[in-house]
């Protein structure tokens, strides 16, 4: 009975294309006009006008792992420095 089942799907799979990886979509959340913060107290973004995509990213913070190309990411570290911008 279950064969019939997986018979059916297997066939309706065969016709789609995969979609592409995440890592050949282009970047699209503007991570050129932030690198500039890198190496900057994290105080600093109170000052800035982010993307409302923006993702601020802290020591043992769970994230999730869906791949969005406009989404603003920046990390802080420890210490309180942001060390890295990317998009993601």
């Amino acid at each position: 009975m279950i064969l019939p089942v997986v018979a059916a799907l297997t066939a309706c799979q065969a016709g789609k294309q995969p979609l592409p990886a995440p890592d050949t979509f282009a970047p699209s959340c503007g991570q050129d006009r932030f690198r500039g913060l890198v190496g900057q107290d994290a105080a600093i973004l109170r000052e800035v006008d982010l993307p409302s995509a923006t993702r601020v990213v802290k020591p043992d913070m769970a994230l999730t792992q869906d791949y969005r190309p406009g989404r603003l990411n920046i990390s802080i570290d420890a210490d309180g420095i942001i060390d890295r911008v990317w998009c993601a």
